[in-house]
């Protein structure tokens, strides 16, 4: 074989390498956006059940059919959406492009098996729903049964008494004495069958001896309240019952939930890995070519020491080139993947774009040097990926958050630090500081550890205060953009509380810079 067609195709063989690198880059891509949709699916699909279950805590306290089937509604509701999130798992199971190079996560075995467990215990919740609603329903109609009859005993038992203390006999109030004890306990305290026979028993001998219209009446009517009564409480013991079954559910839920993530994170480590080792093999390949290229070169065509050198030269060009096309690709990854999660509160991809020019200036200006500067520029677009796994009812709410709502969003922190704290890359290291200290404030008062003063990373304090100077100068589901004016202000009030005081200082001393970047990236519509 001639050197020409030796080197022709030792050429065609790197650039064929150099596809199969960008063609798994391209997949690690795609496989981290499929993780992070199949763990948001399963994040609501126990959020589903956690309201079902709520739904079933609350109708034991509901006091009118109109609130029962309402809950009911609501139920059903959710129940539907549980099922439209169960069917995107069957449509997920149809092979596409990448299932032939690898399989869906949610096919693994493990995964499987607890994302199965997951649906039969939503026929658990809805049947359990099913019972409390017949129950609580025949407990309105006794409770209102009871409202109209009580009075009526009450009435009587008072009438009674009076009769009783104008006889004057000692006998006869005693007696009246131990229908009104055995009225309170059934009433009000035991209200069980046994004490309600022992409240009839007393009656029927207090008529005994004092048989009259009224204590007929009053026979009549306890029969009736003690009845209804004792059906209430076997009810209510019945529906905790319920209740309770419908708790150790929702646990063995989240147990289900907690292993496929586990799972997932497994997944993706041992496919990170096999990717990192794919690419050094396909590298040492091509340093190998290049080094048999090379030897053929010398051996059958004597090229010059110098010619020898610039063959040499171009091949390392190539590796570094590679190796620049890696580091390129990891940053894209980490940058789409910010993206993804300012995308899912519908924000733009430029608002990350500018918090990372602003990080990187305040960097510069605060003393980090410019590889420093740079990594944290590269770093500062994860520091809300956390809200990936936030559920979009809370995410996009077109206004003010309740409180329950405010801690669940509060936890987008700490959840965006776990997915990133595993690794030991110095730039997902960055970004899980990031992540989690950038609603830490100096004062002591923000989340999720309450971190103070320079007990706050300062990557943690340079995004903290970029991201707030963007979002308030951006408009949002719940607000419309701040004026400068107003911005400018409120950094002022908050320097020494909110804000590092001398990134303050900064940020007013280059204002001008900050504006020009803002301008630069500025929301296209």
């Amino acid at each position: 074989m001639g050197i020409k067609k030796v080197i022709k195709i030792s050429f065609i063989l790197i650039l064929f390498i150099i596809a199969v690198i960008g063609i798994i880059n391209t997949i690690v891509i795609y496989q981290i956006k499929e993780n992070n949709s199949t763990k948001q699916s399963i994040n609501n699909l126990v959020f589903m059940q956690e309201r079902m279950n709520e739904l079933l805590k609350d109708t034991i306290t509901m006091d009118s059919i109109d609130k029962l089937d309402k809950a009911k509604e609501d139920f059903i509701n959710y129940e539907l959406n549980f099922e439209k999130i169960r069917e995107k798992f069957e449509q997920d199971k149809q092979n596409d492009l990448v299932d032939f190079f690898i399989s869906d996560i949610n096919a693994d075995e493990i995964i499987a098996i607890n994302l199965n467990l997951l649906f039969q215990s939503e026929k658990e919740i809805e049947e359990a729903f099913d019972l409390i609603y017949i129950l609580q329903e025949k407990k309105i109609e006794l409770s209102e049964q009871f409202s109209k009859d009580y009075p009526v005993e009450n009435e009587i038992r008072k009438k009674l008494e009076h009769e009783v203390s104008e006889r004057e006999n000692f006998k006869l109030s005693q007696l009246f004495s131990d229908v009104k004890y055995y009225s309170k306990e059934v009433l009000y305290q035991k209200r069980d069958k046994e004490t309600f026979d022992k409240w009839l028993g007393k009656v029927q001998l207090f008529k005994n001896s004092f048989d009259n219209l009224d204590t007929k009446k009053y026979l009549e009517i306890v029969e009736k309240v003690g009845n209804d009564v004792v059906k209430i409480k076997n009810i209510e013991e019945q529906e905790l019952e319920v209740r309770n079954k419908g708790l150790n559910i929702i646990n063995l839920n989240k147990d289900y939930s907690s292993k496929i993530e586990t799972r997932i994170e497994q997944l993706s480590g041992d496919f990170i890995n096999i990717t990192y080792l794919s690419i050094l093999i396909l590298l040492i390949s091509v340093i190998g070519f290049l080094m048999i290229l090379a030897y053929k070169v010398y051996k059958n065509v004597g090229l010059s020491v110098d010619e020898i050198e610039i063959k040499i030269e171009d091949g390392l060009t190539e590796i570094i080139n590679l190796n620049h096309e890696i580091e390129n690709t990891q940053k894209e990854v980490v940058f789409t993947m910010g993206a993804i999660g300012e995308s899912r509160s519908k924000e733009t991809g430029n608002h990350v774009k500018r918090v990372a020019e602003y990080s990187k200036l305040l960097a510069l200006y605060y003393g980090l040097d410019e590889k420093e500067a740079e990594m944290l520029k590269q770093a500062s677009p994860m520091h809300d990926i956390g809200k990936v796994a936030i559920p979009d009812a809370v995410l996009n709410k077109p206004g003010r958050f309740d409180e329950s709502e405010r801690e669940i969003m509060n936890t987008h922190a700490a959840l965006g630090y776990e997915m990133l704290k595993h690794s030991n890359r110095p730039l997902l290291k960055t970004a899980a500081i990031v992540a989690n200290e950038h609603h830490e404030k100096w004062d002591g008062s923000g989340y999720p550890n309450g971190l103070s003063g320079k007990n706050i990373h300062i990557y943690g304090r340079i995004t903290a205060l970029a991201d707030v100077f963007d979002a308030l100068g951006s408009d949002r589901v719940y607000k419309q953009a701040w004026d400068d004016e107003k911005i400018f202000n409120l950094f002022k009030e908050e320097r020494a509380k909110h804000f590092d005081p001398k990134l303050i200082d900064i940020f007013f001393e280059h204002l001008d810079e900050f504006l020009k970047i803002r301008e630069a990236f500025k929301d296209k519509f």
